[in-house]
């Protein structure tokens, strides 16, 4: 598949505001790494703002498929529930962890900025309801009431566990709360 000249900007863009962070990565680092021309990339993003928003969609989509693919591979029932968690395990081991960008970019952007902060929701909600779906399929026999309770328990563990993992720099978190999600599945 060709590499567009847009697909290079997010890509560019994506691998230094995950790296270094939003804010301290500017426009002309961006230009320079992907060896392209400032009217270049003011011909596709109108602003930074607009780039993060292409970077934050990119990246939530690359996850969602990568759980999608990692869990569609595991036994149906309570191990593909399971497996949501394990998947941070091999994220964590890749060497490309650095947390989670959408709270990363959270806590770097002005509370009133809505189109960033609106995103971040959306790739955070594609998450919570690709979670919803698989324990829709796996766990059938429960109430409607109780897949929506255990799917945001696993969505707020899998967040705990990103989180954590980031801070201490350590897969324990993680391991932690697949442990308490196997409790809770029992």
């Amino acid at each position: 598949m060709k590499v567009t000249t847009k697909d290079l900007i997010v890509q560019t863009a994506s691998d230094l505001f995950y790296k270094n962070g939003y804010n301290l990565t500017g426009i002309n680092e961006i230009i320079a790494t992907a060896g392209i021309a400032k009217a270049t990339l003011y011909s596709h993003f109108k602003s930074k703002e607009d780039l993060c928003v292409a970077y934050l969609h990119s990246k939530d989509e690359a996850l969602l498929e990568a759980i999608r693919e990692f869990c569609s591979n595991k036994s149906a029932g309570d191990t593909r529930l399971i497996a949501v968690l394990e998947f941070l395990v091999q994220f964590f081991k890749s060497g490309d962890f650095n947390g989670c960008w959408c709270i990363r970019t959270f806590s770097e952007i002005p509370r009133d900025n809505k189109i960033i902060k609106a995103q971040i929701k959306k790739g955070k909600t594609k998450l919570l309801n690709y979670i919803k779906l698989l324990v829709k399929e796996n766990k059938p026999k429960l109430t409607k009431k109780q897949q929506i309770q255990l799917a945001n328990r696993i969505y707020l563990l899998y967040e705990g566990a990103v989180s954590e993992s980031h801070l201490q720099n350590e897969s324990w978190p993680i391991q932690e709360n697949i442990e308490i999600l196997k409790e809770l599945l029992d």
